[in-house]
Formats: C-alpha cells, sequence, structure tokens
C-alpha cells in the first residue's frame, strides 16, 4: 500500500484504544555507524549533520572492524526490548544498513526504517502483512473495531453529516480533509443502512462520493483515512464475501416463491426481495452512474416459480446489473447490486 502524506487540515480525530495487539509501544533503537578505514574523511560529520537533521537519536560513530557487518541485535527483555543497529559506512561514502543502502540526502529514509524497526522489530520476527500493511492480528482489530452497528436511520441524510454520526461511533482514529466531502446539502444518502456496521456503511457511503476508508499501520496502532478513492491500491470494502455457504448465511435469499413480474421497476424489485428476504440491499449507485443504468428500468418475468436469487439475477440482468451476497464487519448478511461490467 502506498505511503501517503499525512493531511493537514483535519476534521475528524477520534481516538480510542484498540485491543492491546494493535498498539505496541515502540522499542528503543540505538545506531552504531563503523566506519571503514577508506571512508571519506568528511563522511562521518556529513552523517551525523544529516541524521541528526533526520531526527535519528542515539547515534554512536566509531572506525570500522574487518568483521563489522550491517546486523540488528535484540537486546534488553522480550517485553521491552532494545535493538542496537550496526551500519557500515563505506569507501564510497554510503551507509550500509539491514534495511539496505543509503546515499547522502537518504537519511530520512534511514529515520523511516529505524521508526518501523521501534514498533514492528526486525524483519524476521514481525507479522506479514495481510492487507493495508497491516498484520493479521491489526487488521482483525481493525475489523472488530469497524463492526460496530449504525443506530440511526441513513436514508435521505446528508451525506457529510451521515460520514460524521458514523465516524463519532468508532474506538478507531480516522481522519480526514473536511474539504473532500463538500457542502452540497442536497447530496443525500439512498439506502437505509442502519443495523449493519460501521465499517460496510462507510465504504457505502463514501463510494458515490469518490472516496474511501482506507486502514493503515501508525506509531500507535492501525488508524484510518479517509481518502479520494482513485488511485488508491486498496480500499475498505462494501462488505465481504461469506465465509459459509448462501444457504447458511440468507436462507430466506434460497427460498422459493410464485414470480411474477409486469414491467415493474427494478428498484420496486429490489425492496420487495430485501422484504422477502429480511435483508438490506444496496446498490453500487457509483458503477450504476458510470454505466449510465437506470433504476426506473421496467422488468419482465413471466408466472413462475423460483427462488428470490433466482429472480432477482433474472430481474437484474435485464438492466445490466447483477447481485452478491456479501456481510458486513460483524457477519450480518446484504445484497450488493452492481454493474455487469466492473
Amino acid at each position: 500500500m502506498p505511503v501517503h502524506t499525512r493531511l493537514h487540515c483535519l476534521t475528524f480525530l477520534f481516538m480510542g484504544a484498540l485491543c492491546s495487539s494493535s498498539a505496541v509501544a515502540a522499542a528503543r533503537v540505538d545506531l552504531v555507524v563503523v566506519a571503514d578505514r577508506n571512508a571519506p574523511l568528511v563522511a562521518e560529520q556529513t552523517w551525523a549533520r544529516e541524521l541528526g537533521q533526520a531526527g535519528v537519536r542515539n547515534v554512536q560513530f566509531r572506525r570500522g572492524r574487518s568483521t563489522d557487518r550491517p546486523a540488528v541485535e535484540v537486546r534488553g527483555a522480550t517485553d521491552s526490548p532494545r535493538y542496537v543497529v550496526t551500519g557500515v559506512l563505506d569507501a564510497r561514502g554510503e551507509l550500509s544498513l539491514p534495511g539496505g543502502r543509503y546515499r547522502a540526502g537518504q537519511s530520512r529514509q534511514i529515520a523511516a526504517w529505524l521508526d518501523e524497526l521501534a514498533r514492528r522489530g526486525p524483519p524476521e520476527s514481525r507479522e506479514p502483512a495481510v492487507a493495508f500493511g497491516l498484520s493479521r492480528s491489526q487488521m482483525a482489530a481493525v475489523r472488530e473495531a469497524l463492526a460496530v452497528p449504525v443506530d440511526f436511520s441513513t436514508r435521505g441524510q446528508s451525506r457529510a453529516a451521515v460520514v460524521r454520526k458514523l465516524v463519532e461511533g468508532l474506538e478507531l482514529p480516522v481522519q480526514m480533509d473536511r474539504k473532500l466531502l463538500g457542502t452540497d446539502q442536497e447530496d443525500r444518502v439512498a439506502d437505509e443502512l442502519s443495523g449493519l456496521s460501521r465499517g460496510t456503511a462507510l465504504a457505502a457511503v463514501l463510494r458515490p462520493a469518490g472516496l474511501a476508508l482506507v486502514p493503515q499501520p501508525s506509531s500507535t496502532g492501525p488508524e484510518c483515512r479517509i481518502l479520494t478513492a482513485r488511485g488508491q491500491r486498496e480500499t475498505w470494502p462494501v462488505g465481504w464475501k461469506p465465509d459459509e455457504r448462501p444457504a447458511r448465511v440468507l436462507p430466506k435469499y434460497l427460498e422459493s416463491a410464485v414470480i411474477h413480474l409486469e414491467n415493474v421497476p427494478i428498484s420496486e424489485v429490489l425492496e420487495a426481495v430485501g422484504r422477502r428476504v429480511e435483508a438490506p440491499v444496496l446498490v453500487d449507485y457509483a458503477a450504476v452512474a458510470r454505466r449510465g443504468v437506470a433504476l426506473d428500468k421496467r422488468v419482465k418475468i413471466p408466472q413462475t416459480r423460483m427462488s428470490y436469487a433466482d429472480a432477482l439475477d433474472r430481474a437484474l440482468f435485464q438492466a445490466m446489473l447483477k447481485c452478491e451476497l456479501r456481510t458486513d464487519e460483524a457477519g450480518r448478511p446484504f445484497l450488493w447490486v452492481t454493474t455487469l461490467k466492473q
């Protein structure tokens, strides 16, 4: 996931405690720079100045030995480690660390590598990242924090106001530039999201505005940012593919009934099926708008007995749409309607 520049104009900064597995105190890091005997005369002074300007502390310089190699030595107790990093300054004035080789002028990259070492420990001891640069335990903590249900009505409400209320109910830092949502009071949320988890609700509300929820690691644990979706490699999805079979996730969706549609608008079909199967129906309005699909398009199905799933598939296909069964962060099922072409 690309590193994004911290936004200066923050509207939301809600700090809350996540579980201890996602917010570990940074360890102390000492940097020992050993200079090769052929290193340029002013190299040590240059690196001392640049590292200091980059905010790197606890730096020592000494003359090198033939046995010196870039390395990380772990000292101290397991719950309060101290990392001693050895870097080698070579004849070209370049500094070799376990994290790579750096030239003069790259002290900020070194500072970032040392900061990550302090937060996450040596690479060989870290949990592998599963998404968004987060480890499995961090990702689980984010999902748990975003599983809080929406406890207010959203349909017809101002998009900006809904986003604020959704964020306020989270025990998770969420940051965004207040200009992103704009000031259009006529921009309203079309779906009813009450009862769904706030992670799924946020993703659904932000998507039509071209925005996205993006978790990322920080020095104090995971946090989220609300960013422009364009250009993001990973964004928080509107729900998840169920872990279990559809028959267990939403049994009524597969129940059979006598279906007869005669010039019925797609919007009415969606509302009727949602009531019958007792699950929210969310529409991918961003994709619908891009493809020019009209939700008032009228569809037909001759009278026949079929499952609600099959009926919805046949009706939506006539409008170049499709339906996916998804679950929110708390495992509640819902139907996601989007275009056939993505």
